[in-house]
């Protein structure tokens, strides 16, 4: 048949006129999605990319991340690896770039920070839930006013006043495991809140565990959502007509939620500041300081306090929870850095380990970079864009495209990154938070607070391993760290080294409460 005859027969039949002109729409309007959706990396002829894994249309490698959240063994993350220290992954409309060795995310992140610290776009993350108001997913413009405002947390004698904190609340945390040893991982998220909100607002823990359980639920589903929305991967479809965008709903359900918990910790503080009884804080003296010349809202504040509390207590409950399973998993470690504490503060308990001892416990020290690198909290680190074409060993990167920090491939680039192997990090800088590690970010946009968290990490392990013994309570799987705010990570059972133990922590515990503290 002739074509002039298909389109006398198409144009005679109603049906085929209707299938012929809906399949035309159909792919007419694929190739279009397809185009207006093309990942960033794809767009400029200029472009030249590393290698990377083939992906499917349209989505890429999103169903890979998607599986990278339940894969215990980072099947994904660590195949990034055969491509070589970088690898090239289209998700959706986003390029990311995920840097796989300690080499690149040093030459990307610090050595080009000044076009590397931008974000992406992420209108339910960083919109609908966080009401743009979240400094670690801010855009530059937002977030340098923020960061400069958080700056004083680096600062010597910030350290030691929070440091003061640090160990009061570690007391608490130490008299807790005594009366609930059976809530061992309550008590470390629950020091971990606690130093934040000390820290933040001055005085200790001022909510019911109500208001505390609710402001760890709204911390864990905001990092749940992360990845998960469709629209934070095609971030074009916040540009349609708003009744069209049927998913605002749902997500506005958390953003209010997230808000009302917020303002329940927020507004009480205000109040005390305003009739002059808030005790001292980095909200009192810094962020609401007249001095200060904070040029945010009063929601962008209240944002900024809130989640310097949440990004800071989340490193350190998961880490002080990765070293309960480490005690289990490698005795021999933990006996070696006990000898160290009992060279320190005596082996019959003569005195609590300090903030001031962490010169003499290098290994303690190493072994909390270890337990970082063992476990990576963060598989794969918020992404920072570039907000310049960046030219780098033969490859060119447009504006736009993400660079990422593999946290699997970067911690497994070591000698022997199967071991649990604190020896590693025996280098001259035990006490250096930053060095070959990258579990605080890196470049600009490393966590404002990585000493003080650092600090919480040696201090609590410290005084963990001087004062308790772990062994399992039950089968589990070392592979596999579960549980968020009120569940058991895996079955651990805690006991008291000693009555000497146990007497020196009832002993600080009493001089802290006849202190008033």
């Amino acid at each position: 048949m002739t074509l002039t005859k298909v389109a006398a027969f198409a144009g005679s039949n109603p049906v085929i006129t209707w299938l012929t002109a809906s399949f035309c729409l159909l792919t007419a309007f694929t190739f279009l999605i397809l185009a207006h959706f093309k990942p960033i990396g794809k767009r400029g002829s200029k472009t030249r990319l590393p290698p990377g894994p083939q992906g499917l249309p349209l989505v890429g490698n999103l169903f890979d991340i998607a599986r990278c959240v339940q894969d215990p063994d980072h099947t994904f993350l660590t195949s990034l690896s055969q491509y070589g220290e970088m690898a090239t992954v289209h998700l959706g409309s986003k390029t990311w770039i995920f840097l796989n060795s300690s080499r690149v995310i040093h030459e990307i992140f610090n050595k080009r920070s000044a076009v590397t610290n931008g974000r992406g776009e992420l209108p339910i993350s960083s919109g609908i839930i966080s009401r743009d108001e979240r400094s670690v997913l801010s855009h530059v413009d937002k977030w340098t006013e923020k960061r400069r405002v958080m700056h004083s947390l680096l600062s010597g004698t910030a350290l030691k006043t929070y440091g003061d904190f640090q160990e009061l609340e570690s007391n608490q945390m130490m008299a807790n495991y005594i009366k609930e040893p059976q809530r061992w991982y309550h008590h470390h998220f629950r020091y971990a809140n606690s130093v934040m909100l000390r820290i933040t607002y001055g005085e200790k823990l001022p909510m019911g565990e109500k208001d505390l359980e609710d402001l760890n639920y709204v911390q864990a589903m905001f990092l749940k959502t992360l990845g998960t929305s469709v629209v934070d991967w095609f971030p074009d479809l916040a540009k349609l007509p708003r009744f069209l965008q049927v998913w605002r709903p749902y997500w506005n359900k958390l953003g209010d939620k997230t808000y009302d918990v917020y303002s329940t910790w927020w507004l009480p503080i205000k109040r005390r500041i305003a009739d002059g009884t808030a005790p001292p804080s980095f909200v009192r003296d810094v962020l609401l300081n007249e001095s200060t010349k904070f040029t945010g809202s009063d929601q962008s504040a209240m944002y900024l306090a809130m989640v310097l509390i949440e990004a800071g207590s989340g490193t350190t409950k998961e880490t002080l929870n990765i070293m309960v399973m480490a005690a289990i998993c490698h005795p021999d470690k933990f006996r070696k850095a006990r000898a160290e504490l009992d060279r320190v503060c005596g082996p019959n308990a003569e005195r609590m380990p300090m903030l001031a001892d962490m010169e003499e416990l290098k290994y303690v020290c190493a072994l909390a970079k270890e337990l970082l690198r063992w476990k990576p909290i963060f598989r794969f680190a918020t992404e920072h864009v570039a907000t310049a074409d960046v030219e780098f060993e033969g490859y060119y990167f447009p504006a736009g495209v993400a660079f990422v920090i593999n946290g699997i491939c970067a911690a497994n680039d070591w000698e022997d990154p199967k071991e649990f192997k604190p020896e590693r990090y025996l280098d001259g800088h035990e006490t250096d938070a930053l060095h070959g590690n990258w579990q605080f970010g890196g470049g600009r946009r490393v966590c404002v607070g990585y000493r003080l968290g650092f600090r919480s990490i040696i201090l609590n392990v410290a005084r963990l391993i001087y004062c308790f013994d772990y062994a399992a309570n039950g089968e589990f799987d070392s592979r596999i760290i579960e549980g968020v705010g009120a569940e058991e990570p895996f079955p651990a059972k805690v006991s008291v080294r000693s009555k000497a133990h146990e007497e020196l922590i009832s002993q600080e515990a009493r001089k802290q409460d006849t202190s008033g503290m």
